[in-house]
C-alpha cells in the first residue's frame, strides 16, 4: 500500500456517484491554500479512490453566524468558530479505483461506486500520481506536471495513435507548443509516423517562442526523421530552411469537392459550385484548364447553353478560380506529384513537414491540405486492403496534423471532406487526424465526439467549453477546473491516453534542459550535435 505521507484534507460527509463527494475540511486545513485541480487520494473500508478537487466553498453550521458574523478585529473569537462553527467544504470528483493495497489488475479503474462516510481524504502523493499515470518508458511520453506536483504526467502514444484527437485553446494559450511536444513524442517513441500541415511555419526547422526568441523544431531535434517540403521556395531560402521537396500542385489534380469545399472562401454561389461538376463531367480531369482557357464569347456562350449554366454563374465561377489561379504554386502540369514524394517519406518512415511560407491564406491552406490529404489517405487505404488480404506487414498509423480545424470539420462541409471521413472511420485505415483549433464550436458534433483524446487549454467562451466538455463525465465539474487554467502553460488533458482527466502545467520547451530530454532517446551524432548546439545557446 502506498505510503500515507500526504497531510489529511478532511472527511467525506455526504455525495454521490453522479455529482460527486462533499468533504469537511478538517480545522487545521486553511482552505486558502486548496486549489482547484489538485489530486485526492480518499481511504475507503474496501478500497481507495482517486479524485479531483474541483470545488471549494465556505459553510456555516449556524446560519446566523453568517448574519451575526464575530468581531474581525478579534483573531481568537474567529479561531475558536473555526472548525466548528465555521468550515471549509471541498467538492471531490472521485475518477478511478486504485485497490485497496495495491494496484487493481489491468491498472486504475474506473469507479462505479462511492467511498463511505467519514472516509479519510488527503492530497495524493507523488507516489500515488505515478501509480495512476505510470512512469515515462518505450510507449509513455512525459507532457507536463501536476498544478502542484512535479511528478510527472505521461501520455500513452500507443493508446494516443489510435484515434483521432484535438489540441484546443484560445490564442496565445501556446497550442503551438503544446502540438510541437506532442509531436516530438511520436517521433521520439516512433509511434506513428505524421504528415503536419504547417500553416504558420513552426513546425520544421525552426519555431519562435512566446518571448520572440527562435526555438529549434523537429528536424533540428530529428534530422534523419523529418523531411521539411515547402510551397514558397523562396520563402524558404530567406529563412535559411533547408528543404527536401519543393510543392507544386497541378491544375489536373484539382477535383470538384476540393472547389466545394472553398465555396465561402472564394465568394462562390451554390449554381457556381453545381457548374464545376458539369464542367468535370464534360471536359474530365482538365477541367480547370479548359475553363480558365476559355476567351471565345461565342465559344462560352455555346458550351453555357449546351450545360445549362447562366452566364451570371459562370461569372461568379471565373472569379473565384481566379483566385486560385494567382497562387504561385499552382501551375499547369508538374513534372514530379507532391503525394508521390510524400508517401515515399512516409513509406521509410520520416514524417513529413510541409511548410506554407508567406502563403498563409486560408484559400491556400484548405485547398493544398484536402488535396493531399484526400491522396495520401486513398493510397493508404489501397496498401491496407492489400496487406490485409496478403495476411502481410500493415502500413505504419499515420498522423496527419490540421491548423484552423474548423475550415475542414464544421458541420456544412465535415461531411464532404477526406478529414470528416478520417474522424469517423477511427483508424480504420491506419490514417488519424491530430485537430488544433481556436474554436472548437465550429467543428460537427459527430467528428468532436470521436476525438479519443483532446488537450484543451484556456477558452473564454461558454460554447467552445461546452463543445469541448460533451459527452465527458463531470462535465460541469470539469468545466470550472477548465475555466480556472492560467492563459499560458496549463491544460485539462481527457480521453483514451490518460487514466483519468488530467489538469497539468505544460512541460517546458525551449530551455537547455528541456532540449536534452527531448533528444535524450536519440543516439550517436544526434546527441552529440544537441549537447553541441545546448553549449552554443545556453553556454
Amino acid at each position: 500500500m502506498t505510503e500515507d505521507i500526504s497531510p489529511r484534507l478532511g472527511i467525506v460527509v455526504s455525495g454521490s456517484l453522479n455529482k460527486g463527494l462533499s468533504v469537511r475540511l478538517d480545522g487545521t486545513v486553511s482552505v486558502e491554500d486548496i486549489v482547484v485541480g489538485r489530486y485526492v487520494v480518499i481511504a475507503g473500508q474496501k478500497q481507495r479512490f482517486f479524485g479531483m478537487l474541483t470545488d471549494i466553498s465556505l459553510e456555516a453550521a449556524d446560519p446566523a453566524i453568517t448574519f451575526s458574523p464575530p468581531d474581525s478585529t478579534d483573531p481568537f473569537a474567529a479561531e475558536v468558530l473555526a472548525g466548528t462553527g465555521t468550515y471549509g467544504l471541498a467538492h471531490i470528483l472521485p475518477l478511478l479505483s486504485i485497490g485497496s493495497a495495491a494496484l487493481p489488475e489491468g491498472g486504475p479503474q474506473p469507479v462505479k461506486t462511492v467511498p463511505g462516510h467519514f472516509s479519510a481524504v488527503r492530497l495524493a502523493s507523488q507516489a500515488d500520481v505515478e501509480l495512476v499515470f505510470g512512469p515515462e518508458d518505450s510507449k509513455r511520453f512525459y507532457i507536463g506536471t501536476p498544478l502542484d506536483m512535479e511528478t510527472k504526467i505521461c501520455l500513452d502514444l500507443e493508446e494516443l495513435v489510435k484515434r483521432s484527437n484535438g489540441i484546443f485553446g484560445k490564442s496565445g494559450t501556446g497550442k503551438t507548443f503544446l502540438t510541437r511536444l506532442l509531436l516530438i513524442g511520436m517521433l521520439q517513441k516512433s509511434k506513428a509516423v505524421n504528415l503536419i500541415f504547417d500553416m504558420h511555419n513552426e513546425y520544421g526547422w525552426e519555431g519562435s517562442s512566446e518571448r520572440g526568441h527562435k526555438v529549434k523544431a523537429l528536424k533540428q531535434f530529428f534530422p534523419s526523421k523529418v523531411a521539411v517540403f515547402t510551397l514558397d521556395e523562396e520563402n524558404s531560402k530567406a529563412r535559411r530552411v533547408s528543404t527536401d521537396f519543393v510543392v507544386r500542385i497541378g491544375y489536373d489534380e484539382l477535383e470538384p469537392e476540393d472547389i466545394a469545399l472553398l465555396r465561402e472562401t472564394l465568394g462562390l454561389t451554390e449554381p457556381a459550385v453545381e457548374a464545376v461538376y458539369n464542367f468535370a463531367r464534360r471536359f474530365g480531369r482538365n477541367w480547370l484548364a479548359k475553363v480558365l482557357a476559355l476567351d471565345d464569347d461565342q465559344e462560352i456562350k455555346d458550351l453555357l447553353a449546351e450545360l445549362a449554366i447562366h452566364e451570371g454563374t459562370f461569372q461568379n465561377l471565373r472569379r473565384g478560380l481566379g483566385t486560385i489561379r494567382r497562387l504561385p504554386f499552382m501551375v499547369p502540369q508538374v513534372t514530379e506529384k507532391a503525394v508521390a514524394r510524400i508517401l515515399e517519406y512516409l513509406g521509410r518512415g520520416i514524417n513529413v513537414v510541409l511548410e506554407f511560407g508567406r502563403f498563409r491564406d486560408v484559400t491556400a491552406y484548405v485547398l493544398v491540405a484536402n488535396i493531399l490529404s484526400r491522396r495520401v489517405y486513398d493510397q493508404y487505404q489501397r496498401r491496407m486492403e492489400e496487406a490485409m488480404g496478403a495476411d502481410s506487414a500493415r502500413p505504419q498509423p499515420l498522423v496527419i496534423t490540421i491548423e484552423e480545424a474548423h475550415k475542414f470539420l464544421s458541420p456544412a462541409v465535415a461531411s464532404q471532406t477526406i478529414f470528416g471521413t478520417i474522424a469517423r472511420e477511427m483508424r480504420k485505415y491506419n490514417v488519424t487526424l491530430l485537430v488544433i483549433d481556436q474554436r472548437p464550436s465550429g467543428i460537427d458534433e459527430e467528428v468532436l465526439s470521436q476525438l479519443g483524446t483532446k488537450i484543451t487549454c484556456l477558452l473564454d467562451n461558454e460554447r467552445d467549453v461546452d463543445a469541448v466538455l460533451a459527452g465527458v463525465p463531470g462535465k460541469s465539474e470539469l468545466k470550472t477546473v477548465l475555466s480556472r487554467l492560467e492563459s499560458r502553460q496549463q491544460a485539462l488533458i481527457f480521453g483514451h491516453a490518460v487514466p483519468m482527466p488530467a489538469p497539468i502545467k505544460i512541460r517546458e520547451y525551449g530551455s537547455a534542459e528541456s532540449y536534452r530530454g527531448f533528444v535524450s532517446g536519440d543516439r550517436g551524432e544526434a546527441k552529440h550535435q544537441a549537447q553541441k548546439d545546448i553549449e552554443e545557446l545556453w553556454g
